[in-house]
């Protein structure tokens, strides 16, 4: 593996993000790194207890953010793919529904996957699970959008 594929998207296409799940600038967040594997994005996480909802249990809020992030990675990734680009556009989510399916543990890393059901010029919609024990806990289905100019987040990455 060369040192370029060992950097997740988040690293390769926006160092300075600091994007609070997945910007690797910011030293305090989540700092989930996504990697393209076939059609998916998958990404692992280790969990610390800071981020219990109750012992050996992760909050909600943070798997909703671990998936949110991964998904919007995988958009904006199969995005670039679609535009034969050599940067991803900046997406945002427009919206998103999270399935809580089972309690997720936190005593090893979750894994992330996700992938495209729907993709056009400038949107794009995906499924996401979030795993654990090899079980999966949660699913999401989201529609991420590729911001233009003028947006708050267009110049964020």
């Amino acid at each position: 593996m060369t040192a370029e594929q060992s950097k997740s998207l988040q690293e390769r296409y926006a160092p300075a993000n600091s994007c609070w799940g997945c910007g690797p600038a910011n030293a305090k967040g989540l700092r989930i790194r996504s990697f393209p594997r076939g059609d998916e994005v998958v990404a692992e996480w280790k969990p610390e207890p800071k981020y219990e909802a109750f012992p050996g249990v992760l909050n909600g809020g943070i798997i909703g953010t671990l998936l949110d992030c991964n998904c919007n990675w995988t958009a904006a990734y199969h995005l670039m793919k679609r535009a034969g680009a050599d940067h991803p556009p900046c997406t945002v989510t427009a919206e998103y529904t999270i399935k809580l399916l089972r309690p997720t543990p936190t005593d090893n890393a979750v894994s992330l996957s996700a992938h495209v059901v729907d993709l056009n010029d400038d949107r794009a919609t995906i499924e996401g699970t979030l795993s654990a024990g090899g079980k999966v806990c949660a699913t999401c289905r989201g529609v991420f959008v590729a911001v233009k100019e003028g947006h708050p987040a267009y110049h964020r990455w």
